[in-house]
């Protein structure tokens, strides 16, 4: 065999084996990009149950303070949860759109970028909608008993008023504990009570998929 065709074949070689691994490569691409989908999809079916609370909380808050304008407490009470199952509607809502907005097909930096935006919002979501239900318990249980026959005379039971101290302080000890956590450098903030809160939701499939994500990043650059 001459030198030429001796450099030809070495060459034809070279192509056949660079596009074997491209192949090998995208086969590995589309798997693991296949399992940051599947993580994600326990997120999405619970911020979808999270949309239909938000949905039966305005349901109930607005037959609660339509029939009881008369009322203060049951009034307030009504209101306060129809603007909370609204936040609590509409923070599930962007989660989906976000989540739905993540195009598999785009550069996996870009995919980095979106993922590391929906942990974020996902993160804060889940700390406006989890943490006030320390107290929010007690207006949606004062809003179901205002769908009945109600005295405008009477006065708030002492259980509401105790319950609702309780709840406060609750709710005010857990905001202490996660800013001295975060200050103190003891935990970061993605591990304090809010994160505790997105983790519970599915939030740590975001993390699963970023992990996957590092992965791909890492054999691009190899």
């Amino acid at each position: 065999m001459e030198l030429d065709e001796l450099k030809q074949a070495w060459q034809t070689l070279g192509r056949r084996l660079e596009r074997q691994e491209a192949i090998q490569f995208q086969i590995l691409k589309d798997r693991k990009l296949d399992r940051v989908r599947s993580n994600l999809r326990p997120l999405f079916w619970g911020q979808l149950l999270q949309f239909l609370l938000g949905i039966g909380l305005i349901a109930l808050g607005v037959a609660c303070w339509t029939r009881n304008t008369g009322v203060p407490g049951l009034l307030a009470a009504g209101i306060l949860v129809h603007a909370f199952g609204a936040i609590t509607a509409a923070m599930a809502g962007m989660t989906m759109a976000l989540i739905g907005s993540i195009d598999y097909s785009a550069p996996v930096l870009r995919i980095q970028k979106r993922m590391g935006l929906l942990l974020r919002f996902h993160t804060w979501s889940a700390a406006v909608c989890g943490l006030p239900w320390w107290i929010m318990w007690l207006p949606v249980v004062v809003a179901f008993a205002g769908l009945g026959e109600s005295d405008p005379s009477a006065e708030a039971p002492l259980w509401i008023s105790i319950s609702l101290g309780i709840g406060v302080a609750g709710l005010l000890g857990t905001w202490a504990w996660s800013i001295w956590s975060k200050r103190s450098g003891r935990s970061p903030l993605r591990q304090t009570a809010s994160e505790d809160w997105s983790v519970a939701d599915g939030g740590d499939g975001i993390r699963h998929g970023q992990k996957l994500l590092d992965e791909i990043a890492r054999f691009e650059q190899e």
